[in-house]
């Protein structure tokens, strides 16, 4: 699961670098991935998860319990 968010999904997106003279070559946009560890309190252990910012938002938002229960619908194993 390389530069992929396990929460939200995110992932490399393509564009252009333009340059001064309007030449265009290709690029990637990568998105803002961290690895984080949080605890899981209901199960008493440690999670580490890849996210993006943004997906740390949604989990500070919705509790850490929500998105689990979220990915493992999915069938993330976690």
């Amino acid at each position: 699961m390389a530069r992929v968010c396990q929460v939200t999904g995110k992932k490399p997106i393509t564009g252009h670098s333009v340059s001064h003279s309007n030449i265009k070559t290709n690029r990637r946009f990568l998105p803002n991935l961290q690895t984080k560890r949080f605890f899981f309190a209901e199960e008493d252990r440690w999670v580490t998860l890849k996210v993006s910012t943004d997906a740390y938002r949604t989990i500070n938002k919705n509790g850490l319990a929500s998105v689990i229960k979220e990915l493992r619908a999915k069938g993330t194993k976690i």
